[in-house]
């Protein structure tokens, strides 16, 4: 089982799928579930390549959620080996994808080898749904799948997404849900002109500040049990010619909200647009939705996880909705049950990503004590 789940995850990393191109990975799957009985479909929609892969017909189903595509390497001389040569030092396994997430995959399809194996007449149905457009724009992928499946009346009743969750060993945090995310492209008009006539000229910035500040210190919620208060973040502020002597005509504001489930993304933009009209401000602002907040309170698919780390690792762990969005996104306004589980995060598109080589064992070992708990 070690070598199984190991020589897979250097297979797949060995693959140079830089979003969207999937590199083949997919095809990798395909042949290994094939084997075990499970029905599979590639989906494509533009550049991007996506799996969908079932074993069973009944409910409930579970579903294996990742992505195939990784981020670019960065420079490649400050790699201490080819990122896309798989090498296993000082008992880590190294590789671009090590940690989010080809590991993951691996281990959910070893998990359940073993599972069929055992259990060749399972209930339930278990599927695979695999994208190359996580780590890109994330309009062809898993957003893509979930709307042909509604249309055919597919249902997932419990996703488990392989992101890297983990924090200091495996297991020890799992996300149960993820904030929601809102941008805008905020451009504030004035007029340009040199700043020696300033009453000729009307600067965006100046008119700007008050109404930023604003932003910036409003209480939008508070939180609750399991989201932390609503945040707004300025992620980039541009204006001006490069020349000091220049009042510039127009100011260009980056900014995102992470939000809770406390607060609606309509009643952003009302707030938001409300601050910058009441401060008389000559501007237009575009609206990036990304994703809504979902949560996965106690149920089965959490309790499953729950109960498997512990057995398998000891461990009490956490549940968490910190950390970025993920494709859960995309998954959780169905109904579905959502959950994170995968490797330690702490190299995630860094140079030099790695995983614990032990890891993949216990990861494997986890997701097969969950496929034994939902399927009992």
């Amino acid at each position: 089982m070690t070598s199984t789940t190991l020589e897979l995850a250097k297979a797949l990393i060995a693959r140079p799928s830089v979003t969207p191109d999937d590199a083949g990975c997919q095809e990798m799957l395909i042949q290994r579930l094939s084997l075990i009985g499970f029905e599979c479909e590639t989906l494509k929609f533009g550049e991007v390549t996506n799996l969908w892969a079932r074993r069973g017909k009944a409910s409930p189903i579970l579903a294996f959620a990742g992505h195939t595509d990784v981020v670019p390497t960065g420079p490649l001389d400050n790699w201490q080996s080819d990122p896309f040569t798989p090498v296993i030092r000082d008992g880590y396994l190294y590789g671009r994808g090590a940690a989010d997430m080809k590991s993951s995959i691996a281990a959910m399809v070893t998990a359940c080898e073993r599972f069929v194996e055992e259990h060749s007449d399972h209930s339930g149905s278990i599927a695979f749904l695999i994208t190359s457009d996580e780590e890109g724009p994330a309009t062809g992928g898993t957003v893509k799948v979930i709307e042909t499946l509604e249309t055919r009346g597919e249902k997932i009743d419990w996703a488990l997404v392989g992101e890297p969750s983990s924090s200091n060993a495996i297991g020890d945090v799992v996300k149960n849900g993820r904030r929601g995310s809102i941008g805008g492209t905020l451009t504030i008009n004035g007029i340009q002109g040199h700043v020696a006539y300033p009453q000729l000229a009307d600067n965006p910035i100046h008119k700007a500040i008050p109404a930023l500040n604003e932003l910036s210190k409003i209480e939008w919620d508070q939180g609750n049990e399991f989201f932390p208060p609503t945040s707004f973040q300025i992620s980039n502020i541009n204006a001006g010619t490069g020349a000091t002597n220049v009042i510039p005509g127009q100011l260009s504001i980056l900014f995102n909200l992470r939000y809770s489930t406390e607060l609606d993304h309509q009643r952003i933009i009302e707030m938001t647009e409300g601050i910058l009209d009441r401060h008389k401000l000559d501007y237009e602002i575009a609206w990036n939705h990304s994703g809504l907040p979902f949560l996965t309170a106690a149920g089965d698919l959490v309790e499953a996880a729950q109960q498997a780390i512990k057995d398998i690792t000891g461990l009490d762990t956490d549940l968490s909705t910190a950390g970025g969005t993920s494709d859960g996104r995309f998954i959780a306004p169905t109904g579905a049950q959502v959950l994170e589980l995968g490797p330690v995060n702490a190299t995630i598109h860094q140079i030099d990503e790695c995983v614990s080589v032990t890891d993949l064992d216990v990861l494997s070992d986890i997701y097969q004590g969950m496929l034994e708990r939902l399927f009992k």
